[in-house]
C-alpha cells in the first residue's frame, strides 16, 4: 500500500518533554510511552525536579535512548522551561511524568500540522484513567461544540497539557512558563498565547492519558487560590477581548459562565466573595441565564426569582438535607470521585 502522508511530515522533528519530580511509580511508563511512538522524528528529554525517591533511577535506566539531567527543586513551570531550552524540535509535546501517550499520539497530530503550518497550538480531547475498585478505568473526556479558543478559555474547558501540541516558537515568543504561577498554569499559558495572537486548532484524534491516582493535588490542597487564579485569567481575558473590540456576544456570555461557575466554588468557602461576583454578573449582564451542572434547571427557575445568590444559598441547603440523608452508612450514599486536578 502506498503511504499517503505527505513526504515532510516524516522530517518534522518533535520533542517529548518530561518534568519528573517524585514519580518513581509512573515515569518508566510515561517514557516508554513517548519512545513508542509511531512518528519516529522526535527526542525525548526528562528533567528531574529534585526528586528525592528512585525517579532518578529509573530515568538512568532508559540509557542513550533519551536525554535528561537533575537539579535542585526549582518548581513544575522552571522544569518545562528548562526543557523548552534544552528542546530541538520544531514541535514540543509535554507529557507529565505520571501520564502517558497512546503510540499514535504525535503522528496524528504531525499529520494536521503539516498540512496546515499556520497552526501554532493543536489541541484534541484527552482520556482520563483511575482507579476504582481495583479495576483501570478510562474515559474520553469529550470538548464541547465549541471552535472559539477563548470561549473555550473562559469556561476552563481547554484540555489538560499532554494533549496539546506546540510549535516551539511560539512558546518561545511568549517567554514560556511563568515560574512565579504557582496554580492554573497551563491556563496562564493558554491566555498569553491568544493574547499574542498564537492560532489554537482542534483535531479530534486523542492520544494523551490523564492519570488520576491521587487527591494530593496544589489544586486540590489550595481550591481557594485556584479559583481566584481561574477567576484572574477569565477577566484578564475579558478586558483584553473589550480593549481589542473583539469582545463579542458569545465570548461575553462564557465569561459570565467562567465566573459564574468560579463564584459557585467559592460560595461554600467565601459567601461574601461569591455574592459579589453573583452580584457584578447581574448588574453588567442583566439577564445572563447560567448553564452546566452548576446550574441545573431547578437552580435557574429559582435564579429568575431570587436572584443567583438566593438560588445558590437555596442549593446550599438542598445539599445539607441531603447530606444528612444519605452520609455514609446510607445505602444510597456515594463518595464522588474528583476529575479535575
Amino acid at each position: 500500500m502506498i503511504d499517503a502522508r505527505p513526504r515532510s511530515a516524516d522530517n518534522l522533528r518533535v520533542s517529548v518533554l518530561i518534568p519528573v519530580h517524585n514519580a518513581e511509580r509512573w515515569v518508566g511508563h510515561a517514557i516508554e510511552s513517548a519512545l513508542a511512538q509511531t512518528h519516529q522524528n522526535l527526542e525525548v528529554i526528562v528533567v528531574d525536579d529534585g526528586s528525592n525517591d528512585g525517579s532518578l533511577d529509573v530515568i538512568r535506566s532508559f540509557g542513550a535512548c533519551i536525554r535528561f539531567e537533575s537539579g535542585p527543586n526549582s518548581g513544575a513551570n522552571y522544569a518545562r522551561n528548562r526543557l523548552l531550552a534544552m528542546a530541538e524540535g520544531d514541535w514540543l509535546q509535554y507529557l507529565d511524568a505520571d501520564d502517558y501517550l497512546l503510540p499514535a499520539k504525535i503522528g496524528q497530530q504531525v499529520e494536521v500540522v503539516t498540512r496546515d503550518p499556520s497552526i501554532d497550538v493543536l489541541y484534541g480531547p484527552a482520556y482520563t484513567e483511575w482507579t476504582e475498585n481495583g479495576r483501570v478505568m478510562r474515559k474520553l473526556d469529550q470538548m464541547p461544540d465549541i471552535s472559539d479558543p477563548w470561549r473555550l478559555l473562559a469556561l476552563w474547558r481547554l484540555p489538560q497539557t499532554g494533549a496539546m501540541f506546540w510549535k516551539r516558537h511560539a512558546l518561545e515568543e511568549v517567554g514560556g512558563w511563568n515560574e512565579a504561577q504557582t496554580v492554573s498554569q497551563d491556563f496562564e499559558l493558554y491566555f498569553r498565547l491568544l493574547r499574542a495572537g498564537k492560532r489554537f486548532a482542534y483535531d479530534e484524534a486523542s492520544g494523551a492519558v490523564y492519570r488520576i491516582w491521587s487527591d494530593d493535588t496544589l489544586s486540590r490542597r489550595n481550591r481557594r487560590a485556584t479559583l481566584a487564579s481561574r477567576l484572574g485569567i477569565v477577566e484578564e481575558a475579558e478586558a483584553f477581548l473589550r480593549s481589542t473590540g473583539n469582545l463579542t456576544r458569545d465570548r461575553a456570555i462564557a465569561m459570565c459562565q467562567g465566573r459564574f461557575d468560579c463564584a459557585r466554588g467559592i460560595w461554600s468557602m467565601d459567601r461574601a466573595w461569591a455574592r459579589k461576583i453573583f452580584e457584578d454578573i447581574e448588574v453588567n449582564h442583566p439577564g445572563f441565564e447560567p448553564k452546566g451542572s452548576a446550574a441545573p434547571l431547578s437552580y435557574r427557575l429559582v435564579s429568575w426569582f431570587l436572584g443567583l445568590s438566593g438560588a445558590a444559598r437555596l442549593a446550599e441547603l438542598k445539599r445539607q438535607i441531603g447530606f444528612t440523608k444519605r452520609g455514609p452508612g446510607h445505602p444510597g450514599y456515594c463518595k464522588g470521585r474528583h476529575k479535575q486536578p
